[in-house]
């Protein structure tokens, strides 16, 4: 299995990455900087984040000896020859993420409840630690987006429509009795005032018809 070695993540050549969904910087070791790239476990890795369809947290991936001694890791840890990883569990069931770690190829499996991650690594056969609890919620499923972005959204139109409609209307009795006190060269507009609340009060009614068309609409495409 290929394997390349850089002191430094940093001297990693774009061209030696080939793994879309992951940066050199998580793989390193998060102790020295350090990178091992182990071809088939990135391969293995890559495969199993397309399988599930969501990002992968790496809480640890390769370790420098030193780094590993430092944090308690096995003294011949597959983190140190860069096939092993350990990955939060927090936006995965367990029970799936194992299965679809299998299918990619991962043979061992260490998990850690208590501390939120899966180990998994290329082998030998193995298995270790305590089981997850059975979660007592299902992650909810992802859903598309909407179709409608806010400052687009037919509700929110029609709704500002008809409440900046209704304000207008409502402001006309305030506006009348003004001009009814005024001056009599502006009197004359007085007459004009009720058929322009009339026609605040169209607009707000449309408004509203707007709003709960577009309504009913989205509830019946389930996006509410």
């Amino acid at each position: 299995m290929p394997t390349l070695t850089y002191p430094h993540w940093r001297d990693v050549p774009a061209t030696a990455w080939c793994w879309p969904n992951f940066s050199v910087a998580e793989i390193a070791c998060r102790g020295t900087g350090a990178i091992k790239i182990n071809t088939e476990a990135m391969d293995k890795l890559q495969a199993l984040r397309n399988r599930l369809g969501k990002p992968l947290i790496i809480r640890s991936a390769y370790r420098s000896p030193e780094h590993n001694r430092a944090v308690g890791g096995a003294p011949a840890s597959k983190h140190m020859q860069g096939t092993a990883f350990d990955i939060a569990m927090a936006n995965h069931d367990p029970a799936a993420f194992a299965e679809a770690a299998r299918v990619v190829g991962f043979l061992g499996f260490g998990t850690y409840p208590r501390s939120g991650f899966m180990h998994i690594d290329l082998g030998p056969a193995r298995s270790w630690g305590e089981p997850f609890p059975a979660r007592s919620v299902p992650f909810a499923p992802e859903l598309p987006l909407a179709r409608e972005v806010l400052s687009e959204s037919r509700t929110l139109r029609g709704g500002g429509a008809a409440g900046a409609a209704t304000v207008g209307a409502a402001g006309m009795d305030a506006v009348r009795g003004v001009l009814a006190e005024t001056q009599s060269t502006i009197q004359p507009l007085v007459p004009y005032l009720d058929t322009l609340r009339w026609v605040l009060i169209a607009i707000a009614l449309i408004g509203i018809a707007v709003t709960i068309h577009a309504r009913l609409d989205d509830w019946k495409r389930g996006q509410r």
